[in-house]
């Protein structure tokens, strides 16, 4: 649960007490991390297979489903992601309490607050999908998988632009000021970046031009760092919170 700094739980039953700050920091820094190595050991040791196009023109970089499908990158993949979802899971249903609280007497952004927890809850769901099933096993599931992540995560982060804008006008402080102005920036960077990577992955497919397919990988990678940076923002949103684990007090009374 999410608990301010100081907290009314009895101390004796306190098993976990974690600044949210580091929590949200090692929760992204999982599918980071897994990101980057599974770019890594591809071009380095899997670089033919990875970069292979049904074109068979020059390619230099792999795409993310290339990128995640061959051993050992699958199992590191999987096992970031594995280990992320579960608190991505929490910080939904926590932003959907953080919203609640801010318009309890606000019908339109109650609506959207709960669109926006679908939104999550999709978006995470998405992106476990098309980890677990590789374009390589089942491609119509990873697809879809791909296509529930993309649609969710934009959605979600419009959403959420929109609350925080009236957040920002109505309950002022320099950290909501400033986690709306990135989310906003941040959102209009990664659908720009969708925008582009849908452009070169259509120009790649209908004219077979080296190197087309590398700007389309490049610009998916800006999208998923794009995403993960977006979630990081609540850095500022839940800055002087912290993530306890407790067991519940024994009822006295008999």
């Amino acid at each position: 649960m999410l608990q301010g700094p100081y907290s009314s739980l009895d101390r004796d039953r306190l098993l976990i007490r974690l600044p949210f700050k580091s929590f949200a920091v090692g929760t992204v820094l999982l599918p980071v991390t897994g990101f980057i190595a599974c770019i890594f050991i591809s071009l380095l040791y899997h670089y033919e297979d990875a970069t292979y196009t049904h074109c068979k023109v020059s390619n230099y970089l792999p795409s993310i489903s290339s990128a995640i499908s061959r051993v050992p990158e699958r199992y590191i993949w999987r096992g970031c992601i594995g280990l992320h979802s579960a608190p991505r899971y929490l910080v939904a249903f926590a932003y959907f309490s953080f919203y609640r609280s801010r318009f309890a007497n606000r019908l339109l952004e109650l609506l959207l607050s709960g669109l926006a927890l679908l939104c999550s809850l999709a978006e995470n769901t998405g992106l476990v999908m098309l980890t677990y099933v590789s374009s390589t096993e089942t491609y119509s599931v990873h697809k879809y998988g791909f296509i529930t992540f993309i649609g969710s995560s934009l959605v979600h982060m419009l959403i959420t632009c929109r609350l925080w804008y009236v957040i920002k006008r109505h309950y002022v402080s320099p950290e909501e000021v400033t986690s709306y102005r990135w989310k906003l920036r941040l959102f209009l960077f990664n659908i720009s970046c969708c925008v582009i990577a849908a452009y070169f992955f259509r120009r790649h497919n209908k004219y077979c031009e080296a190197g087309i397919y590398s700007l389309f990988a490049a610009f998916e990678y800006l999208v998923v760092f794009s995403n993960m940076a977006f979630h990081m923002t609540a850095f500022w949103d839940f800055g002087s919170k912290e993530v306890t684990v407790a067991t519940p007090p024994e009822d006295k009374r008999y």
